[in-house]
């Protein structure tokens, strides 16, 4: 059963293209918003699209996402199911790659969660507070349902990339920076140390996130992988004009897709 990530992926390498994953929280300044802001990125240029669903404690996330987590669920008063609905809105306009980026109590709290994915026509989950070692618990509702979870590796990761990078589906997420997530002038990453050994036992495409939030970064940091992951500098957007924001995002996205083609 092929999956839209590997399809956009195989599309992308035929055009030596390098992919575009942007991020959204799902519900910052409300689901219509945010259902527009899909549209209006993947007519910019994004490839692949994770949608965050708001936690009351998210500790991979920097203010810019955490602030936005607190706006959707304090003001729009935004849930899993509400999340579920307006995918399955947004399935009748694109077919993109969907992801959902959730943490693992979610997960635990909603026994149906991979088949509910399926029916909506998500393609795979990023779970940040879940360790590889115990995606064993998801494996079986995920592979079920065509539903890829998503492994991260970062430069601490050194001796465990090795088991991790070979069995990891659809992009192997590599997190540019020990910490949180947010917009970042510069890295202490030795990235060529960091991508050689990541190289060296990843099948499938690698991605790098964290920090990336502009085009000559976008440019900087694709050229070591086979894509940029965006979030904060998305959601930053969103958090300053709100409903006003659909502009701003469509002329970031261009941006990034304009850095990355210079490659």
């Amino acid at each position: 059963m092929s999956n839209r990530i590997d399809e956009k992926f195989a599309q992308l390498k035929a055009q030596n293209k390098k992919a575009l994953i942007t991020y959204i929280s799902a519900g910052d300044g409300g689901l219509e918003l945010t259902e527009k802001a899909v549209l209006e990125m993947e007519k910019n240029g994004a490839d692949i699209i994770e949608i965050g669903v708001p936690f009351s404690d998210p500790i991979a996330e920097g203010p810019v996402i955490q602030e936005a987590s607190l706006r959707s669920l304090r003001d729009y008063h935004t849930t899993l199911k509400s999340v579920f609905e307006m995918v399955k809105k947004l399935r009748t306009q694109t077919d993109m790659p969907l992801l959902l980026m959730l943490y693992a109590n979610t997960v635990f709290r909603t026994p149906d969660f991979f088949d509910k994915c399926h029916e909506v026509g998500i393609d795979g989950v990023i779970i940040p507070d879940l360790p590889f070692e115990e995606h064993d618990e998801f494996k079986q509702a995920a592979e079920k349902n065509n539903i890829y979870n998503i492994s991260l590796v970062t430069p601490a990761s050194t001796g465990r990339i090795e088991k991790i990078a070979p069995a990891a589906q659809g992009f192997l997420y590599c997190v540019s920076s020990v910490g949180v997530t947010g917009m970042r002038d510069k890295f202490d990453t030795d990235f060529n140390a960091f991508f050689n050994e990541i190289k060296k036992y990843a099948k499938i495409p690698c991605c790098v996130g964290f920090g990336i939030r502009n085009g000559e970064a976008a440019q900087k940091m694709g050229s070591y992988c086979d894509g940029v992951i965006v979030g904060s500098a998305v959601v930053n957007q969103i958090g300053q004009y709100q409903q006003e924001a659909l502009p701003h995002v469509a002329a970031l996205c261009q941006e990034l897709r304009t850095g990355l083609d210079k490659i």
